[in-house]
């Protein structure tokens, strides 16, 4: 069923976030406790996230945009480390990895719906909005968001315009991983890239919830195709 869709998706995401983010860090160090040398603790986490890649090719039997800009970001890292015989080259794969999910949020443009709208829906679709005039929590017009993706020019800016913002701020995100890896000390880049993306992430969360606000999309979900288009 269409309806289904997007959440899907949006939860594959989510996870494949998690896999590429979080899991390399707990390794690195898990192995680093335990006695492992530096290139065995960065070349398991980097494991771990392709084999989570291609069960996800496999199982799903299609093309996964992510899926191929993950792999390709690995391959990058794994041959540049190859050529300068430096686990810096490692290190930056978070940064290329993170370049991979901002290319992903770029392509998605191109795409009948962008990334952050079908991420978002799942989280967002049928809450409870505030009403300014009111004061209070009010459910949302009855319109899917199917509905309001054909009916409410608005409501399609914004999503692109949000995927931009997302889109810039994880590239930004990506630039500073690369640069940690090769400028400090390599057991200290690991805990800093963990810590980088949940502070990239509040960022993002509080420039959202800003331009969600001064763009109407509140007002497009508690009034539907209704609410008039807010330039």
């Amino acid at each position: 069923m269409p309806a289904t869709q997007p959440s899907a998706a949006g939860s594959h995401a989510l996870r494949a976030l998690m896999i590429d983010m979080v899991a390399p860090i707990a390794i690195y160090y898990g192995i680093r406790a335990a006695g492992g040398s530096i290139w065995l603790a960065l070349i398991a986490g980097g494991a771990v996230t392709a084999a989570g890649v291609v069960v996800g090719l496999v199982t799903r039997r299609g093309v996964d945009a992510m899926g191929i800009l993950v792999l390709a970001a690995l391959a990058v890292s794994a041959a540049f480390s190859l050529v300068t015989g430096s686990p810096r080259a490692l290190l930056a794969r978070d940064g290329l990895l993170t370049g991979a999910w901002a290319a992903y949020m770029y392509l998605s443009l191109l795409a009948r719906r962008p990334a952050t709208y079908v991420i978002s829906r799942p989280l967002l679709e049928g809450r409870r909005v505030f009403d300014q005039t009111t004061r209070s929590w009010v459910r949302p017009a009855g319109q899917s968001w199917d509905d309001l993706w054909e009916d409410v020019p608005q409501f399609r800016h914004i999503w692109h315009i949000c995927t931009v913002i997302w889109g810039t701020a994880i590239l930004a995100d990506a630039v500073i991983r690369i640069a940690m890896a090769f400028a400090l000390p390599v057991n200290l880049v690991p805990a800093l890239g963990g810590v980088l993306w949940p502070a990239t992430f509040v960022v993002l969360q509080v420039v959202t919830n800003v331009y969600f606000f001064q763009s109407g999309f509140w007002r497009i979900l508690r009034d539907g195709g209704s609410t008039p288009r807010i330039m």
